[in-house]
Protein backbone atom coordinates (compact mmCIF):
# COMPACT_ATOMS: atom_id res chain seq x y z
CA UNK A 1 0.00 0.00 0.00
CA UNK A 2 2.82 2.44 0.01
CA UNK A 3 1.40 4.79 -2.88
CA UNK A 4 -2.08 4.87 -1.69
CA UNK A 5 -1.52 5.23 2.14
CA UNK A 6 -3.16 8.21 3.34
CA UNK A 7 -4.33 9.07 -0.12
CA UNK A 8 -7.91 8.28 0.51
CA UNK A 9 -9.68 7.10 3.08
CA UNK A 10 -9.95 2.90 3.13
CA UNK A 11 -11.85 0.46 4.94
CA UNK A 12 -8.48 -1.42 6.94
CA UNK A 13 -10.87 -4.22 8.13
CA UNK A 14 -10.45 -5.83 4.80
CA UNK A 15 -7.24 -6.38 4.51
CA UNK A 16 -5.50 -9.17 6.68
CA UNK A 17 -2.21 -7.17 6.26
CA UNK A 18 -1.02 -3.67 4.90
CA UNK A 19 2.63 -2.64 4.48
CA UNK A 20 3.63 0.72 3.52
CA UNK A 21 6.52 2.29 2.82
CA UNK A 22 7.33 5.79 4.22
CA UNK A 23 8.90 7.64 1.30
CA UNK A 24 5.40 7.62 -0.83
CA UNK A 25 3.00 9.74 0.99
CA UNK A 26 4.32 9.54 3.91
CA UNK A 27 7.27 11.12 4.93
CA UNK A 28 10.97 9.88 4.46
CA UNK A 29 12.69 7.07 4.05
CA UNK A 30 13.19 4.88 6.91
CA UNK A 31 9.27 4.28 8.36
CA UNK A 32 7.71 1.22 7.52
CA UNK A 33 4.19 1.07 8.12
CA UNK A 34 3.29 -3.04 9.24
CA UNK A 35 -0.57 -3.41 10.26
CA UNK A 36 -1.35 -7.16 10.60
CA UNK A 37 -3.95 -9.22 11.79
CA UNK A 38 -3.69 -11.01 15.26
CA UNK A 39 -5.19 -14.03 13.23
CA UNK A 40 -2.56 -13.69 10.98
CA UNK A 41 0.08 -13.61 13.62
CA UNK A 42 -0.77 -17.47 14.46
CA UNK A 43 0.14 -18.90 10.70
CA UNK A 44 3.83 -17.26 11.18
CA UNK A 45 5.86 -20.10 11.16
CA UNK A 46 8.89 -20.85 13.90
CA UNK A 47 12.46 -20.24 13.11
CA UNK A 48 11.95 -16.66 11.15
CA UNK A 49 15.12 -14.33 12.06
CA UNK A 50 13.92 -12.03 14.37
CA UNK A 51 13.65 -9.37 12.23
CA UNK A 52 11.59 -10.63 10.25
CA UNK A 53 8.97 -11.91 12.48
CA UNK A 54 6.37 -9.54 12.90
CA UNK A 55 6.02 -10.75 16.67
CA UNK A 56 9.19 -10.03 17.48
CA UNK A 57 8.10 -5.65 16.41
CA UNK A 58 4.77 -6.32 17.98
CA UNK A 59 6.23 -7.71 21.48
CA UNK A 60 8.92 -4.72 21.33
CA UNK A 61 6.41 -2.24 20.70
CA UNK A 62 7.42 -1.34 17.32
CA UNK A 63 11.28 -0.75 18.67
CA UNK A 64 13.05 -4.34 17.86
CA UNK A 65 15.66 -1.97 16.48
CA UNK A 66 16.72 1.79 16.90
CA UNK A 67 14.03 3.87 15.23
CA UNK A 68 14.85 6.62 12.74
CA UNK A 69 13.53 8.78 14.48
CA UNK A 70 13.97 12.07 12.28
CA UNK A 71 11.47 10.34 9.67
CA UNK A 72 8.74 9.40 12.49
CA UNK A 73 9.01 13.06 13.33
CA UNK A 74 8.66 14.08 9.94
CA UNK A 75 5.78 11.63 9.63
CA UNK A 76 3.96 12.91 12.72
CA UNK A 77 4.12 16.38 10.76
CA UNK A 78 2.75 14.73 7.90
CA UNK A 79 -0.06 13.66 9.59
CA UNK A 80 -0.78 16.34 11.94
CA UNK A 81 -0.84 18.42 8.18
CA UNK A 82 -3.11 15.93 6.75
CA UNK A 83 -5.63 16.26 9.42
CA UNK A 84 -5.43 20.18 10.27
CA UNK A 85 -4.29 21.55 7.14
CA UNK A 86 -5.64 19.61 4.36
CA UNK A 87 -8.90 18.62 6.07
CA UNK A 88 -8.76 14.97 6.10
CA UNK A 89 -7.77 11.86 3.66
CA UNK A 90 -11.46 12.11 2.21
CA UNK A 91 -10.36 16.04 1.43
CA UNK A 92 -6.73 14.63 0.46
CA UNK A 93 -8.76 12.22 -1.86
CA UNK A 94 -10.18 15.06 -3.76
CA UNK A 95 -6.85 16.70 -4.25
CA UNK A 96 -5.60 13.49 -5.77
CA UNK A 97 -8.53 12.78 -7.78
CA UNK A 98 -8.20 16.45 -8.99
CA UNK A 99 -4.60 16.10 -10.11
CA UNK A 100 -5.03 12.70 -11.52
CA UNK A 101 -8.29 13.69 -14.09
CA UNK A 102 -6.04 16.81 -15.30
CA UNK A 103 -2.87 15.15 -16.05
CA UNK A 104 -5.47 12.14 -17.46
CA UNK A 105 -7.09 14.63 -19.62
CA UNK A 106 -4.12 16.12 -20.69
CA UNK A 107 -2.36 12.57 -21.82
CA UNK A 108 -5.64 11.00 -23.47
CA UNK A 109 -5.91 14.56 -25.98
CA UNK A 110 -2.68 13.78 -26.88
CA UNK A 111 -3.61 9.84 -27.73
CA UNK A 112 -1.85 10.36 -31.29
CA UNK A 113 1.05 11.06 -29.58
CA UNK A 114 1.14 9.46 -26.31
CA UNK A 115 0.45 6.00 -25.12
CA UNK A 116 -0.57 5.72 -21.41
CA UNK A 117 0.79 2.48 -19.93
CA UNK A 118 -2.39 1.27 -18.19
CA UNK A 119 -5.51 0.34 -19.31
CA UNK A 120 -8.45 3.56 -18.45
CA UNK A 121 -9.99 0.55 -15.84
CA UNK A 122 -6.84 0.38 -13.59
CA UNK A 123 -5.26 3.51 -13.93
CA UNK A 124 -3.32 4.45 -10.69
CA UNK A 125 -3.93 8.21 -9.43
CA UNK A 126 -0.27 7.97 -7.70
CA UNK A 127 1.64 7.34 -10.74
CA UNK A 128 0.95 8.00 -14.12
CA UNK A 129 2.78 6.05 -16.83
CA UNK A 130 3.17 7.19 -20.20
CA UNK A 131 5.73 7.25 -23.19
CA UNK A 132 6.16 8.89 -26.65
CA UNK A 133 6.46 5.96 -28.27
CA UNK A 134 10.20 6.51 -28.56
CA UNK A 135 12.82 6.44 -26.43
CA UNK A 136 14.07 10.07 -27.93
CA UNK A 137 11.19 11.86 -27.93
CA UNK A 138 10.87 10.45 -24.20
CA UNK A 139 14.23 11.81 -23.30
CA UNK A 140 13.60 14.98 -25.01
CA UNK A 141 10.50 15.58 -23.20
CA UNK A 142 12.41 14.55 -19.78
CA UNK A 143 14.88 17.26 -20.73
CA UNK A 144 12.57 20.19 -21.66
CA UNK A 145 10.59 19.71 -18.80
CA UNK A 146 13.30 19.62 -16.77
CA UNK A 147 14.25 23.23 -18.09
CA UNK A 148 10.81 24.14 -16.86
CA UNK A 149 11.68 22.74 -13.56
CA UNK A 150 9.78 19.61 -13.54
CA UNK A 151 12.19 16.33 -12.39
CA UNK A 152 11.83 13.21 -11.69
CA UNK A 153 9.95 12.10 -15.08
CA UNK A 154 12.42 9.04 -15.80
CA UNK A 155 10.11 6.36 -16.67
CA UNK A 156 9.50 3.14 -14.04
CA UNK A 157 12.38 0.79 -14.21
CA UNK A 158 10.20 -2.12 -15.55
CA UNK A 159 8.52 -0.19 -18.17
CA UNK A 160 10.51 2.44 -19.21
CA UNK A 161 8.80 5.72 -21.09
CA UNK A 162 8.15 8.42 -18.74
CA UNK A 163 6.43 8.30 -15.01
CA UNK A 164 5.05 11.11 -13.16
CA UNK A 165 4.08 10.46 -9.30
CA UNK A 166 1.43 12.60 -8.15
CA UNK A 167 2.05 11.71 -4.74
CA UNK A 168 0.18 13.84 -1.81
CA UNK A 169 3.54 16.18 -1.84
CA UNK A 170 2.55 16.95 -5.33
CA UNK A 171 0.58 20.31 -5.45
CA UNK A 172 -2.20 21.19 -8.06
CA UNK A 173 0.36 23.69 -9.69
CA UNK A 174 2.80 21.23 -10.22
CA UNK A 175 0.67 18.88 -12.37
CA UNK A 176 -0.40 22.20 -14.19
CA UNK A 177 3.23 22.61 -14.95
CA UNK A 178 3.52 19.17 -16.46
CA UNK A 179 0.07 19.08 -18.30
CA UNK A 180 1.56 22.49 -19.62
CA UNK A 181 4.90 21.00 -20.57
CA UNK A 182 2.87 18.06 -22.63
CA UNK A 183 0.87 20.45 -24.80
CA UNK A 184 3.34 22.87 -25.69
CA UNK A 185 5.72 19.33 -26.54
CA UNK A 186 3.08 17.93 -28.79
CA UNK A 187 2.42 21.05 -30.26
CA UNK A 188 5.77 21.33 -31.06
CA UNK A 189 5.79 17.88 -32.43
CA UNK A 190 3.00 18.77 -34.62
Amino acid sequence: MSSDFLSKPFRPDVFSMMYAHAQKNLGPAGVTVAVIQRALLERIPDGLPAILDFRTHITHGSNYNTPPVFAIYVLTLITRWLRFDVGGLQAMQSVNDRKARRLYETLDAMEDTISIHADHRWRSQMNVAFTFGDPRLDDAFILGAWERGIIGLEGHRSIGGLRASLYNAVTEQAVDMLSNALKDFGVQRV
